[in-house]
């Protein structure tokens, strides 16, 4: 009889449940496989010991020897709109502001992004990309045009910061840029004009008006988006339509010697299957590097009311963490269709818009989407990129919404002042698995009740990095009870523990404000302990916890 072996890569997901003492193996996709050290039997030893051990206890069974898959450093990229306070007050204060800049662009911002490793930065927007026409925003600031913000509360858009502005700001961060193009308002001829203005370096009217303008060589920017949101306030297209037009588009995207792009269409809302499948059907997928995804955790699940970002009760802390957790869903669901049409997942999917979406602070202007940022942000940004971290065959770039002053922004600021929020920690925590390997996990959770819901309360992802540590990042989403996880590891490799991180606070809805800005930050932590070839954790309530281990 042939040994039978699990095949563990990541893309074929176990998950093991447990309700209320009962116990079952539910497999998303089971493959059996010759492999050369993991038999079936050490499966079902395993899955025996999870179901004789307490419900008050994680396991988490980690395979360092078949970490393979790597995780795209772009998962962990941001976005900056020209909306509120973002790029104006938050990334641009002007050449001649009393606030360290360097050309204009606040260093105190460029600094604190640099130290999270920003690996990409998409812009203009969003909504704002379909009414954004390139020429604006480039040549003479004092004889730039004034245009109205129309989709962000009517404001004057002063062009002050453009295509240069933003390629400087890139610079100074060591990010690559993903510049949204515009399909909603704009042209065929001014999206490929664009284009050659930022990457060809050949002779042509285009490239001579960017040296007057002060750059000689091209930018070559890789990253570009064909429209933004276009089943909503980038033309309210259906999908059919989109697709055609994507084709056209994308059609005159040249790529320049030296500058190849990657082409990204305009995917679903949330988990919109008949969107992307549409793409997938009509669109050659040669003409597409990814499709994108945008999907936002309201609180409450009311766009209308959509809750406080700090007033909240348990209640609405359960259904924020619920709604957060439910991207592990889309996504498999988003995958499984994109298998079927692209089963060498030769495409990617980019959720280019993420994060909590909550009312703006009290006093401030409804349209500049501006609300502070509290540990239950930061829960969620940690379990999302768990999540991305877990999806990376196929999740290649992510960007937060947004960078600075806007939704579930990393850094606020107020004239001088800069504080960083507990979501930015997160991403500060995170940055160890940017292009490092995915180690499988198999993970068996206690659960987080709550009324007649419930959750898993733990949630992880692990990697090895180019040293060959492996950082394993926890949260445990309980806000009343300590958890301990038990880990333990496929093969007898001896690890040692080097060092852990903790981020948490004394209640779910603290945060950092500008009188108290250190309230929330990285501490060690060292509530570790070893048993034979195991090792246990005990993770604080509500928190999140960064673990790094050394052959």
């Amino acid at each position: 009889m042939k040994r039978l072996r699990l095949n563990f890569h990541d893309h074929y997901k176990e998950q093991w449940k447990f309700n209320h003492g009962m116990f079952y193996l539910g497999f998303k996709t089971i493959k059996y496989f010759q492999m050369k050290r993991i038999y079936l039997l050490a499966g079902l030893l395993f899955a025996w010991s999870q179901h004789a051990c307490s419900q008050s206890q994680a396991k988490i069974l980690l395979n360092p020897a078949h970490a393979q898959q790597t995780i795209s450093r772009y998962i962990y990229g941001m976005f900056s709109e020209h909306l509120g306070r973002d790029i104006y007050d938050g990334i641009w204060v002007g050449r001649n502001s009393s606030i360290p800049n360097k050309d204009g662009i606040r260093l105190d911002v460029v600094e604190a992004l640099k130290r999270i490793h920003v690996p990409v930065m998409r812009w203009p927007g969003g909504c704002f990309a379909d009414e954004y026409h390139w020429k604006d925003g480039v040549g003479d600031p004092s004889k730039r045009p004034h245009t109205i913000n129309t989709n962000w509360g009517g404001v004057t858009e002063t062009n002050a910061f453009g295509t240069h502005e933003f390629m400087e700001f890139c610079r100074l961060v060591g990010c690559d840029p993903y510049i949204a193009g515009n399909v909603g308002s704009g042209t065929v001829q001014e999206m490929s004009e664009w284009i050659e203005y930022l990457n060809s370096n050949q002779e042509s009217t285009i490239t001579d008006w960017r040296r007057q303008n002060g750059q000689d060589s091209a930018w070559k920017v890789p990253f570009w988006g064909v429209g933004n949101e276009s089943w909503g306030c980038g033309g309210n297209m259906t999908p059919e339509y989109y697709a055609d037009l994507y084709r056209r588009y994308a059609s005159f995207c040249k790529n320049y010697p030296g500058a190849p792009l990657k082409k990204i269409a305009s995917g679903p809302n949330g988990n919109d299957l008949h969107w992307m499948e549409t793409l997938l059907k009509d669109i050659p997928h040669w003409m597409m590097w990814g499709i994108s995804l945008h999907y936002y955790t309201v609180p409450t699940g009311n766009w209308q009311h959509k809750g406080s970002a700090t007033q909240f009760d348990e209640n609405e802390y359960f259904s924020t963490l619920k709604r957060g957790l439910y991207m592990d869903k889309i996504l498999d669901d988003q995958a499984t269709l994109m298998n079927r049409y692209d089963p060498q997942k030769h495409l990617a999917l980019v959720v280019d818009e993420w994060g909590v979406w909550t009312d703006v602070e009290p006093g401030t202007n409804p349209a500049f989407l501006y609300q502070q940022n509290s540990l239950r942000d930061a829960l969620v940004a940690a379990s999302t990129l768990n999540i991305f971290n877990q999806h990376c065959d196929r999740v290649r770039m992510a960007n937060l919404a947004q960078t600075v002053n806007v939704l579930q922004s990393v850094i606020l600021t107020h004239d001088a002042q800069m504080l960083l929020t507990p979501t930015y920690w997160v991403f500060d925590l995170y940055k160890v698995h940017q292009d490092a390997k995915l180690v499988p996990l198999q993970l068996q959770s206690p659960y987080y009740v709550f009324g007649n819901d419930s959750l898993q309360a733990i949630n992880a992802s692990a990697s090895i990095d180019s040293t060959g540590n492996l950082h394993i990042t926890l949260v445990n989403i309980n806000p009343h009870q300590s958890l301990p996880v038990e880990l333990n590891f496929y093969e007898a490799t001896t690890w040692k523990f080097l060092s852990g991180q903790l981020l948490t606070s004394a209640r779910i809805n603290d945060c950092n404000t500008f009188e108290h800005p250190n309230l929330i930050h990285p501490t060690t932590f060292g509530d570790v302990r070893q048993t034979g070839n195991s090792w246990t954790v005990n993770m604080p309530p509500k928190s999140v916890v960064l673990l790094t281990w050394k052959k």
